[in-house]
């Protein structure tokens, strides 16, 4: 599984934190979890996981420049070999989310992703509920991929 994250932020950190502590827990067998930030993830990243976690701040509306460069340097690359593959994704701001949760949906429809989990969408300081539904979410997709 591979979690592709912007995490500019302690609310993003805290988040992150929470989906790889979700996707590493004990009960989760035979999956292996792979980190990168949104500037270092590549194609080869895309194409060697079989299911995809996206994390990113909201930043005036949208996801955040380095999230939509990985999608737009990944999508023609990886659009026929991973249609259908499992994927989920979170995300943070200040205020509203809804722009940036428009783009994800729109961007990975369009690569066919299969979406696996709700997303988790966070405004303001990230609370306990937020902070356990960030761990569901890594859990959920980690465990889908059990062998």
């Amino acid at each position: 599984m591979l979690i592709v994250h912007h995490t500019p932020s302690p609310n993003c950190q805290a988040m992150l934190e929470a989906v790889v502590s979700g996707a590493t827990a004990p009960e989760i067998e035979n999956v292996e979890v792979v980190r990168r930030p949104a500037l270092s993830a590549t194609a080869s990243d895309v194409l060697d996981a079989d299911a995809y976690l996206l994390g990113t701040p909201a930043n005036l509306g949208y996801i955040s420049g380095a999230l939509k460069h990985f999608l737009d340097q990944i999508y023609y690359p990886c659009l026929d070999a991973t249609r259908g593959r499992p994927f989920g994704y979170y995300v943070h701001g200040g205020s509203d989310v809804t722009g940036a949760v428009r783009a994800i949906d729109a961007i990975t429809t369009g690569l066919a992703w299969r979406r696996a989990a709700q997303p988790v969408t966070v405004t303001g300081e990230p609370g306990k509920a937020d902070i356990e539904a960030c761990w569901e979410l890594g859990a959920t997709l980690a465990a889908g991929l059990m062998e």
